[in-house]
């Protein structure tokens, strides 16, 4: 299990000078204080925008990928600047109003499931986008999901 220390700037809808902040990011990374500096949210453009300014990219852009919503414009663009992209959510999301469709009763993912011999959970998350890990009732910890195998 690897635990990351990294610190993360994350896009708001209210008004952030984006380029001041990933200034004093870039202090703390420069200082050793973080091992990684990264954004959270920022779509192609935001993103972009800040690669024009950044002296340090962002290691990392955590957002919501799942097979519901791939993202892929924003995973490609990711992957030309070398940033990591890392999804969170990576069930999808119940009861958002925006995405519709059950990440877990997907027909694709139950047959890849079934033919591995893995619930639809552990099949997508062993495979794909790297995804922050937090319980939300799937799975109570890494070792429930992980059983050595793919």
């Amino acid at each position: 299990m690897f635990f990351i220390k990294r610190k993360m700037l994350s896009y708001c809808e209210r008004a952030t000078d984006i380029p001041n902040t990933w200034r004093a990011m870039e202090a703390l990374y420069a200082s050793g204080k973080a091992r990684a500096i990264g954004v959270s949210n920022f779509s192609v453009k935001k993103l972009g925008d800040l690669l024009e300014v950044a002296r340090v990219p962002p290691a990392v852009n955590q957002v919501e990928c799942h097979p519901a919503w791939q993202q892929p414009k924003l995973r490609a663009f990711c992957q030309s600047k070398s940033v990591h992209l890392s999804g969170y959510s990576p069930l999808g999301s119940p009861g958002t109003t925006w995405i519709e469709g059950d990440v877990l009763n997907n027909p694709i993912l139950t047959e890849v499931a079934e033919k591995l011999g893995k619930t639809p959970a552990q099949a997508r998350l062993l495979r794909g986008t790297g995804f922050v890990h937090e319980t939300y009732g799937a799975y109570k910890s890494i070792e429930e999901l992980w059983d050595g195998e793919l």
